[in-house]
């Protein structure tokens, strides 16, 4: 589909049923599309479920109201975290993300065949298990939790280790630059320091090591390494003229650094971090793996409870019998305010029908309009944006 013209949002909408739903459906489809194509629209089939009194409707559409959030809250941090994880790659983030194997939008448009999974639940509405739903969904947020914190936690420990081995030769690890050849190793009276020297004054130190202090071996001084700034040079002296060294060379600008040769450190140095590098790959595909499952699994109970909306919302705004069509609409970016207008003209009148059924003292949150902006028509906006990462 062209992606300039079609958003990643949808509209899901319910009108009631004309002589039958089906008219209604049409009545829909052509207005929306006749002139020009305002919107790509599919029905959303939900079954009917029983319904109980007018307070218990009321009641679910507050709990409802609150699921959705909260399942909602759930699908945006797992799409947030599979972008996290696939760090280099969030191009890679969409294909990742698709819901019960199919893509998002294919995938609201299948209705994930709600009428079979809300038949594994129980058809009456004041016992469609809300708790089902937010139970699952509730264990995907703490799994999330766990699974984030110890995977973060390998992958801070790395990048700590990898900051060692870098940044400036005043602070990073030096265990896999110098090599046991550079060092006076074992001897009671002689010691290798090593020193940065500052590019700009290496002339200086090649003129001057060798004076600093006394006893410093001549010739001892190599360049082991360079880095934008700096040479690493090492240098020989005797212990005891260790500390006159420091003083001196810390005049003419070069920094001695503490290091003790010691293989067995350097050593457990490379292999912690070996061994957090191997973890981590090792942790990466069941953890996409596991983050592609479960984002599906909330989506789809995201759509469950978008159809429960519509189910409870419709009733209360158009009564008993229950007669109404549910239909899905992707709007076209450009023509999203003439889709509004016709819309409206298709189905203002239910205005005044709605204020006759609606008893204006009860507090519909449909009608709240503080929350949530309202339509003559029952709407509720699935927003798929949110899965879009740059």
């Amino acid at each position: 589909q062209d992606k300039d013209t079609k958003m990643t949002e949808f509209w899901l909408i319910s009108a009631p049923g004309e002589k039958t739903c089906q008219q209604t459906w049409e009545k829909l489809h052509a207005a929306t599309t006749k002139n020009n194509n305002l919107s790509t629209n599919s029905k959303f089939n939900i079954p009917d479920l029983k319904v109980g009194t007018l307070d218990v409707l009321v009641g679910l559409s507050d709990e409802l109201a609150k699921l959705d959030a909260f399942v909602e809250s759930v699908v945006k941090k797992v799409a947030q975290y599979m972008a996290d994880v696939l760090e280099d790659s969030k191009d890679k983030v969409q294909e990742n993300l698709l819901a019960n194997g199919g893509k998002v939008l294919t995938m609201i448009y299948l209705s994930f065949e709600i009428e079979k999974s809300f038949k594994n639940y129980s058809s009456s509405l004041d016992n469609v298990p809300f708790l089902f739903i937010f139970k699952g969904v509730n264990q995907i947020d703490n799994d999330l939790k766990s699974r984030a914190s110890a995977y973060n936690n390998l992958k801070g420990n790395l990048q700590n280790l990898e900051r060692k081995n870098a940044g400036s030769l005043l602070t990073r690890s030096l265990a896999d630059i110098v090599k046991k050849e550079d060092f006076v190793l074992d001897s009671e009276y002689l010691v290798t320091l090593l020193v940065i020297v500052p590019k700009l004054n290496y002339n200086d130190w090649v003129k001057q090591y060798e004076t600093l202090a006394e006893m410093v071996v001549p010739r001892s001084s190599n360049v082991l390494f360079e880095d934008q700034d700096s040479y690493l040079c090492n240098v020989t002296l005797f212990r005891k003229a260790v500390d006159d060294f420091k003083h001196k060379a810390r005049e003419y600008k070069f920094m001695v650094r503490d290091f003790q040769y010691n293989e067995e450190e350097m050593k457990a140095d490379k292999e912690e971090m070996n061994r957090l590098s191997t973890d981590k790959k090792k942790q990466f595909g069941p953890l996409v793996r596991w983050l592609k499952v479960n984002f599906s699994e909330a989506f789809i109970a995201w759509i469950h409870v978008k159809a429960l909306r519509v189910f409870v919302e419709s009733v209360l705004r158009y009564g008993l019998p229950v007669n109404f069509q549910a239909m899905l609409l992707q709007p076209n970016k450009k023509t999203m305010k003439k889709l509004r207008e016709v819309l409206y003209d298709l189905y203002k009148h239910l205005d005044s029908s709605a204020a006759a059924i609606i008893d204006a003292t009860m507090d519909i949150p449909g009608l709240n309009l503080s929350q949530q902006e309202y339509y003559p028509y029952v709407y509720y906006k699935i927003d798929c944006n949110l899965l879009e990462f740059k």
